[in-house]
């Protein structure tokens, strides 16, 4: 068995991060907007969350690419 370099696996924890942060934000965002019918605010937040998600899905793409390369040797 080959043994994977700790670059990919650093960016796949990382991603995943990513992701649950992206999760509790969204879960803060929705408890503020309720609670304070602060529209606006959850509105900036989730413009933020929006930019998130576009770079996890490049991230998780390029992680892809990086195990595949390794894999391919």
């Amino acid at each position: 068995m080959k043994e994977l370099p700790m670059q990919p696996v650093l960016l796949e924890k990382l991603y995943e991060n990513q992701l649950a942060i992206a999760a509790a934000v969204e879960e803060l965002t929705l408890w503020v907007e309720v609670r304070w019918e602060a529209e606006d605010i959850a509105e900036n937040v989730r413009s933020a969350l929006e930019t998130l998600d576009r770079n996890a899905d490049f991230i998780n793409r390029t992680i892809n690419e990086l195990r595949k390369d390794r894999t391919d040797l």
